[in-house]
């Protein structure tokens, strides 16, 4: 009887590897060449594994995607809310928010630039990443709680902080040759400047 516990043990042990394998493969071409040009079969060569095995451990790419999204997102997880209200003043937040924001995308570009490439093509992806919409969102809230009261209601102040968390606000600074903290400093001004409307 121990022997069979000990086999079963030792199996499951060794599908918690493959899987595991292959959800990295699968996160690996994601980075390369994005979720909608990485096929089973590149995923299968990555691995080590046969096209079957990856069909055994995931019957739907759905859950390829999202195991191969919660993996890298425990990873790369983005900034944590509690980094700037537990230790930094809420007149300084905004500064705060968007430092950490740009190094975290600086950080992990390769992934968010054929994520967002991919959103519309890929149904399940596209899923996937309105919990970060809704992660920027709530930065938003954030960034605009930094602000003077007069300055936070103001729609043009609103489109300013929605404008400043999104990758594509920073990809495009940081194909200028800017740095993460100048973008940062650069947003937070503008914020503080823009028109009160």
């Amino acid at each position: 009887m121990e022997k069979r516990k000990y086999n079963k043990t030792l199996r499951a042990e060794k599908e918690d590897e493959t899987r595991l394998k292959i959800v990295e493969a699968a996160m690996s071409l994601h980075g390369e060449v994005g979720p909608a040009r990485t096929t089973i079969s590149a995923i299968a060569d990555r691995a080590g594994v046969q096209r079957l095995t990856v069909y055994r451990h995931f019957t739907e790419e759905n859950e390829l995607l999202d195991a191969c999204l919660l993996h890298w997102r425990s990873l790369n997880p983005p900034p944590d809310p509690a980094s700037w209200r537990e230790s930094v003043a809420e007149g300084d937040w905004g500064l705060a928010i968007l430092s950490m924001l740009y190094h975290y995308y600086g950080e992990t570009a390769y992934m968010w630039d054929h994520c967002y490439r991919d959103r519309e093509s890929v149904a399940a992806l596209h899923e996937q990443m309105t919990g970060f919409d809704a992660y920027l969102d709530m930065l938003c809230v954030d960034v605009l709680a930094s602000l003077p009261d007069a300055r936070r209601k103001g729609k043009m102040c609103k489109a300013v902080a929605r404008h400043a968390v999104q990758f594509a606000t920073w990809q495009s600074l940081s194909q200028t040759g800017v740095e993460n903290s100048e973008m940062a400093a650069l947003m937070d001004d503008w914020l503080h400047k823009c028109p009160v409307s």
